[in-house]
Formats: C-alpha cells, structure tokens, sequence
C-alpha cells in the first residue's frame, strides 16, 4: 500500500519546479502590492518579503503565503529574481549586493541617486548576466500604449503631473519622485537628441524642491513643457501632444485619449474633428511585473532597460541642477 503523506508535498514541488521565484524587497505602500500581484501570477512562486520593519514584513507574508526577514542577508540564496522597493537612497547597496548574487531586478524608479551609481549596476548586470529592469510604469499604462500607435512626429508636448502632499517620496526632490515618469515617456515619444533644459522650482514643505517646471527642447524642433508638484489640493496626470493636423490628450489615471484633427472639406472650409479612445483599463503595476518575468523567462531585453533608467535619471539630474542654480541666484 502506498504511503500518501508526502504525496502532496510532492506535487507542490513539481509545480513549483519551472515557475520563476520571486522577493520583495520593501513592502511599504507600493511593494506590497509588487507582493500581492506576484502571488497571484502563474509561473511565478513568491518566496519571501525582506523590509526593515519585521512587523511589516510578517504582516504581509502571512497575507501572501511566504517567507519574511528583516534583512536582506537572510534572503533565500534559491531566489531567481526580486523588485526593489525601498527608498531611493538604498537602491543602490540593495540592488548591487543582489545583482552580485545574480538575481534579475525590477528596481523601482529613479534607477538610483547619481549616474555613477547607475553605471556601476549596469555593468554590474552586465557582467554578471542579471536582468536590470527599472519601474518607469507608465510605460505599461494602456493609454501610452495605445497613444504611441497614433504618434508621427510630436512636436509640442504638455505634462502636468502633480499631487497633494503625502509625506512619502520625500527624500528626493518632485523631479526624481514624480517629474521623472513625464521625462521617461517623452524621451521615449520623441526620436531626437535633447539638446536644451531650462527649469525652475521651488521648495514649499521640505527641503527638497516641491514644485518644478522644465522645458525640454530637442533638435527635432519638438518642445516639451512639463510641470511636477507634490503640493497640490488636487491629482491630476495628463499629457497632450500636439503634431501636424492633430492633437491627444491622455489622462494616465483613467487611461483615456481624446484625438482632435483637423479635417479640410471638400468647399474647402476647415472642421475639426473629435474621437474618444478607450482602452481596457488595467493595472499598470501588474502589466510591468507580467513584463519583467516574462523577460526573465524568455530571455529577452527588458521594455525599460537599466540605460532607459539612466537617461531618464540623467535629464533630472540636470533639472535638479539648473532648478537649485535658480535658487542660488535669486536668494
């Protein structure tokens, strides 16, 4: 007779042999739900939650059905690949001691502090043949998707993206925490070389800039105007693009796009015309994570590359510089 107490333990293995295992590092506000949506995923077994707070980390491993540490040395030697979630001043020594284990990153945006730091985890992946994804999500938002299949050639771009006061992101300035996803999308909508920055800011409830505005030419002739602040009663994302013969305006949060074109009648008198696109609104968070391990397990380049993460970083950079430049002077 055959003896079935193992049988079942058995079978977990067997299904959990070729699914990708997967940690959160930081389950805050939104690694837990890195966390929630990975445990739901096929192909996909998460093992364990790291976070600094032990009570955080229990809390949400029992909710999920893994392990938990408080300290990423504790960390399962098995994991295949883990998100990043922490604040962005650790991204940097997280993401380095993992990459140098050889486990595929989804390190949440801004890729790191300095470009130096960047540099070093891209080689690093490099050499070590670790996947370097950064979480730039909204290119994962149904709306940029789909807006990008309209797109010929923009030529003036509006952002305005901004936020009431939360108290979370704040140890980086509103380019870095906010601003940075405009910058993303643009550089990736506009296949020319960024050859001017202007910008201005201010500090209002920290001492980090809290509000700021850039201008973005390139040598295309495309300008971009885009506007960050974390210190506003309302939330409000959108873009609009203008181009020859057309205009779109997307709203990120609803996923929405509004084409304005304009039409010549046949006597010659000019209308414009107006079509609303929808798309299947889905969460962006779960698109991105679907990406990163399908890279993983098909081997492919990642949508938003550790370079894509760099550029990005770099624009801000410079933003963050000419913004406190402003200041200096003015003071």
């Amino acid at each position: 007779m055959w003896d079935i107490r193992g049988i079942p333990q058995k079978i977990k293995e067997m299904k959990n042999k070729n699914k990708t295992k997967v940690a959160v590092i930081g389950v805050g506000s939104l690694g837990q739900h890195h966390a929630r949506i990975y445990a739901e995923m096929d192909h996909v077994t998460l093992v364990a939650v790291v976070d600094a707070d032990l009570g955080r980390a229990k809390k949400i491993a029992l909710k999920f059905g893994c392990r938990h540490y408080a300290d990423l040395s504790e960390l399962d030697e098995s994991v295949d690949a883990a998100s990043v979630v922490v604040p962005t001043s650790e991204h940097y020594t997280v993401s380095k001691v993992l990459l140098e284990r050889g486990v595929h990153l989804l390190l949440e945006k801004p890729i790191t502090k300095t470009l130096a730091e960047a540099d070093d985890l891209i080689t690093l992946s490099k050499k070590t043949g670790a996947m370097l994804q950064v979480g730039h999500i909204e290119q994962f938002n149904t709306g940029v998707i789909k807006l990008k299949e309209y797109l010929l050639n923009p030529q003036f771009i509006e952002c305005h993206r901004v936020a009431s006061f939360v108290g979370r992101g704040t140890d980086v300035h509103v380019i870095l925490d906010l601003m940075i996803h405009d910058i993303d999308i643009i550089l990736s909508l506009v296949p020319s070389e960024l050859v001017e920055i202007r910008a201005s800011g201010t500090s209002v409830l920290t001492e980090m800039i809290d509000i700021a505005n850039a201008r973005l030419a390139f040598s295309n002739g495309c300008v971009a105007n885009i506007t960050a602040s974390r210190i506003s009663v309302d939330r409000l994302r959108k873009i609009r693009i203008f181009q020859a013969d057309a205009y779109f305006s997307l709203d990120y949060a609803n996923q929405e796009m509004q084409v304005f074109r304009r039409l010549v009648q046949p006597d010659g008198e000019l209308k414009i015309t107006t079509e609303k696109i929808t798309t299947k609104k889905e969460e962006s968070l779960k698109g991105e994570l679907q990406s990163f391990i399908s890279s993983i397990q098909q081997g492919t380049i990642p949508k938003v590359s550790g370079e894509d993460g760099r550029r990005a970083l770099d624009v801000a950079l410079q933003i963050v510089d000419l913004v406190k430049n402003v200041q200096t002077t003015s003071a």
